[in-house]
């Protein structure tokens, strides 16, 4: 579980040094954005999921990216030291933060 946070925490420390439209403070902030991020992909993502599994199937599957990036904005409110500029962004900043989580876990 420490394990799966650390790589998480660098996948958003990475990812929010790369982009422009996001800025983290420290990678202690870092870390309290995985925290955060762990939690409502845990607790209020698979809700939304369920809720809009209409809209997901329509689109193909497309939709799930608007919710990755609803969750983002979420622990934008939530974090200290943590900020996306705009919604795009925040669809940016999981994309990229997906490839960065999956080369992390690949490499370690």
């Amino acid at each position: 579980m420490i394990y799966t946070l650390l790589i998480n925490s660098v996948a958003v420390y990475l990812t929010a040094k790369v982009l422009d439209g996001v800025v983290i403070k420290s990678f202690f902030s870092a870390v309290i954005v995985a925290i955060l991020l762990a939690l409502v992909n845990t607790v209020i993502k698979p809700v939304l999921v369920f809720l809009t599994l209409p809209v997901t199937i329509i689109t193909l599957g497309l939709f799930i990216l608007v919710i990755n990036a609803l969750m983002l904005m979420l622990v934008d409110a939530m974090a200290p030291g943590f900020k996306i500029r705009s919604f795009a962004w925040a669809v940016i900043f999981s994309i990229i933060m997906s490839i960065f989580n999956g080369l992390l876990f690949w490499i370690f």
